[in-house]
């Protein structure tokens, strides 16, 4: 009886060993197959692209069947009153962009160069959540971004990680310096007037509602109209020798009205499929500069025989 026992002691011990051998040998199975998942890749792009295609694995919703399908980073950069609004609502009409708006507007975004990157993190990783976020089948994803807004302070990290995660940079200004100037003018004055039943409106969706906003007719300042036109102008111009070492391109708003074919090549820029891309915004102000200013006299006159001249002349027609 003490035989037969001290065999069952030791047959109990020796199979708990092999269990626990056996369930090891599994668990490392299981892992070496988690490892072995092959990633997402891009086989039939020219080797100079690769750098600017990714496949983002957000933690808030699963990309699912599109996965494996490649998203390229690109941000709008612009100054306001540029049309940058308007250009983004035709990207969104787009079914695979995603512009998430001005989100460095919100000053505690842009309070360093940490909390910047972060959130560049975040939106191109796909979990910044707007309207205009497309999730699973996003195939270009970004923001549009003020120079005023962080941009021009910190870009020298800024250009540091658009190069190191393929981010591709959209210029997009206006010739017209005086029309941009106007149309900050009137929005100013909209901002306290509100002239659209108590609301404040920067874009519009009707004529009647852009014909009321027009109806303002701002006062230049003279004495610091070449001034501010200089200034901006040495803004942009600034903005470009920072940033041409990036993937950028170059567009004007004026070009975009006068060609709509530049939507072409912009959505060839971003290596997306081709679509018609439109937008609900009514433009606000309209028809030649001399109806729009109070004192054209005075704007005509400091304009006269300088670089700016040009400004005073008709760019498009609507």
């Amino acid at each position: 009886m003490l035989v037969l026992m001290f065999v069952m002691v030791c047959g109990v011990y020796i199979c708990a060993v092999c269990l626990k051998q056996i369930g090891g040998r599994a668990t490392a199975r299981l892992l070496s197959i988690q490892v072995a998942e092959r990633p997402c890749e891009v086989t039939d792009i020219d080797p100079s692209e690769k750098p600017y295609v990714h496949f983002p694995k957000p933690e808030t919703f699963s990309r699912e069947e599109c996965s494996c399908n490649p998203v390229r980073y690109f941000a709008i950069l612009s100054t306001q009153r540029s049309g940058s609004g308007w250009f983004e609502t035709l990207l969104n009409s787009h079914i695979n962009i995603s512009s998430n708006g001005e989100i460095f507007s919100v000053k505690v975004r842009r309070r360093n160069i940490s909390t910047i990157v972060e959130t560049l993190d975040k939106i191109y990783n796909l979990d910044w959540l707007t309207s205009a976020s497309k999730n699973e089948c996003t195939a270009a994803v970004g923001l549009k971004w003020m120079l005023n807004q962080g941009l021009m302070q910190h870009h020298e990290e800024i250009v540091e990680y658009f190069n190191s995660k393929g981010v591709s940079a959209i210029f997009l200004f206006r010739r017209n310096l005086l029309r941009r100037m106007i149309s900050i003018l009137g929005n100013s004055y909209d901002q306290n007037a509100k002239l659209l039943n108590g609301t404040h409106k920067s874009h519009v969706h009707s004529t009647h509602e852009a014909e009321i906003l027009a109806s303002y007719k701002p006062t230049v300042n003279a004495t610091l109209l070449i001034p501010n036109l200089r200034q901006v102008e040495d803004l942009v111009n600034k903005s470009m020798e920072y940033f041409k070492s990036t993937r950028h391109t170059i567009l004007y708003y004026e070009d975009i009205i006068n060609n709509r074919t530049k939507l072409v090549d912009v959505q060839n820029f971003l290596r997306v499929p081709l679509r018609e891309l439109s937008s609900r915004q009514v433009k606000i102000h309209k028809g030649s500069l001399s109806s729009q200013v109070e004192n054209w006299g005075d704007v005509e006159k400091t304009l006269k025989g300088t670089h700016y001249e040009s400004f005073l002349n008709e760019d498009y027609n609507l």
